[in-house]
């Protein structure tokens, strides 16, 4: 039941969708502009706007946050529950259920609520993104190998990203499936800028 609940909490306050609501007010249909996607990222190319670009981001943060804290709050010391939560609100962020399941990428929702409960994954995130950012100034490049580094590393030294969890995961492998399936959400959603990446730098032919 309490799964249920957290699950639900997550689903709902991820589906709020922060840049279709804000462009809207202006009179613009984010779904049907630039990429069509309702993040942070696609919000900016559309309006040119850094500071509203970041309010997204920002608030859709604090989605991933919310999500988490809340289950923590009133399941003390529950990873599960609180992983589960963010599962969801990252999922219905990247699916929405209002918008015909259009929505973001997801990087935002779950940069937010990761910090609570397993900071080490966004570190290394982070970390590696900075540093494809400022050799190649490419953000998608950067949020591409950022999410493989970080899968890759939750695969292989799962035992460090347990140590850095908090509160304690129940065991390494419910902490593998959180995070990879996490991972797996963002790295799906990624799938058409990795393509376009490979074409850009003439790794593949996107016309065929």
């Amino acid at each position: 039941m309490y799964y249920l609940m957290s699950s639900i909490f997550g689903y709902l306050l991820g589906s709020i969708p922060t840049g279709y609501l804000i462009l809207k007010r202006r009179g613009i249909n984010i779904t049907n502009s630039g990429t069509g996607n309702v993040g942070a990222m696609n919000t900016f190319d559309i309006t040119n706007s850094k500071v509203t670009g970041l309010f997204v981001f920002f608030i859709d943060a604090i989605k991933g946050l919310v999500s988490v804290y809340v289950p923590l709050l009133i399941f003390p010391f529950g990873f599960g529950y609180a992983a589960i939560a963010i599962l969801f609100a990252t999922f219905s962020h990247c699916y929405n259920p209002w918008l015909r399941f259009k929505g973001g990428r997801g990087l935002a929702t779950s940069l937010g609520g990761t910090l609570l409960i397993a900071p080490f994954i966004p570190a290394i995130w982070l970390i590696t993104w900075i540093l494809v950012y400022v050799t190649k100034r490419d953000i998608l490049l950067g949020n591409i190998l950022a999410t493989i580094l970080a899968l890759l590393i939750t695969l292989l030294f799962p035992e460090s990203v347990y140590k850095f969890s908090f509160p304690r995961a129940e065991s390494i492998s419910s902490l593998m499936f959180f995070t990879t399936g996490l991972l797996t959400i963002i790295g799906i959603r990624h799938i058409d800028p990795l393509l376009e990446l490979l074409a850009k730098y003439n790794i593949i032919n996107k016309e065929g």
